[in-house]
């Protein structure tokens, strides 16, 4: 399972996680990645920077921001989605 820092909390989350499974306590929750300017700002301030996503091109789009910590999901079986052949094929 790949980790992503959470801001500058100092902790490491999945980087996919089920909505409910992690405590996302302090983070910025945007249900899309389209507010790039509040993405960028959560980042430079050590926000962590959370996506909704319910599919994997969703999933694919929010993590392919450094910014992102991780993609919210609803769906458990988004969970072993292999993010390098989304990216590289």
């Amino acid at each position: 399972m790949r980790e992503r820092w959470f801001g500058a909390t100092g902790r490491k989350v999945p980087a996919i996680v089920v909505e409910g499974t992690v405590d996302l306590e302090g983070a910025l929750v945007l249900d899309d990645v389209s507010d790039l300017a509040a993405i960028h700002e959560a980042h430079h301030a050590g926000t962590p920077v959370v996506i909704r996503a319910s599919t994997a091109d969703e999933i694919h789009a929010a993590l392919s921001l450094g910014p992102v910590s991780c993609a919210l999901v609803n769906d458990e079986a988004l969970l072993s989605l292999d993010l390098a052949e989304m990216t590289y094929g």
